[in-house]
Formats: C-alpha cells, sequence, structure tokens
C-alpha cells in the first residue's frame, strides 16, 4: 500500500460546543494520509490514474469553511466519508486539530481511521 498525504491543511469554520464558540470561526487543521497504489500513475505520469490531493484539499475545505458542527469528532467522520465516497479512496487516516482550544494546551483534536487498508 502506498501512502498520498496532506499535512496542515487550514480552514475557518464554526465548531464548538460553547456560546462564545458558536458566534466566531475557529481555525481547524486537518492531516491526511490516503491509501493509494501508485504503481498506474508512475507508470503513466498521468493525473487522471493518480490521487488528486489538489482536488482533495480544495474539496475539504470548502466543505470545513461551510460546515457548523460542535464536535471535532462528527467534522473528523464527515470528512473522512467525503474522501472515501467522492475520491475512491479505499483507506484513511485524518488527524484533526483545534488548536488553541484549550488554554493551556498547544493544540486538541482527534485521530481517526476508516476504511480498508490494502
Amino acid at each position: 500500500m502506498d501512502i498520498v498525504y496532506i499535512t496542515e491543511l487550514r480552514a475557518d469554520t464554526v465548531i464548538g460546543v460553547y456560546e462564545r464558540e458558536r458566534s466566531i470561526r475557529q481555525t481547524v487543521v486537518v492531516d491526511l494520509e490516503m491509501a493509494s497504489d501508485n504503481r498506474g500513475a508512475a507508470a503513466t505520469d498521468h493525473l487522471t490514474e493518480a490521487v488528486d490531493y489538489g482536488a482533495i484539499a480544495d474539496r475539504v475545505t470548502a466543505y470545513i469553511e461551510h460546515s457548523e458542527f460542535q464536535l471535532v469528532e462528527t467534522l473528523a467522520e464527515r470528512l473522512a466519508e467525503l474522501v472515501i465516497t467522492e475520491f475512491s479512496v479505499p483507506w484513511l487516516r485524518l488527524r484533526l486539530s483545534k488548536p488553541g482550544a484549550v488554554g493551556n494546551a498547544e493544540d486538541v483534536g482527534v485521530v481517526i481511521e476508516r476504511g480498508v487498508s490494502g
């Protein structure tokens, strides 16, 4: 199994359970690792044979910017579903963090794995 990745993809959204969080936009950061078989893309040198990380980054960013969830867990799950379904990714590991959410911690968030690795 090969892995295509995107790290530190940033987008602003409404996220949080507290009233003060519901009226502001906060930055979330996404890291994605996605299963791929890169041999076809390497053999042809064509984007149509590759995981299009540019298209995935654009779609994930747009989704985040238009979402309004309370929990990072919910946003992470929806993003995983989106990538697997829309981009035919069989497996992914997604890290979603919310920097500054806890005053005495640099970062908090979740890591999820979905799909079947090859």
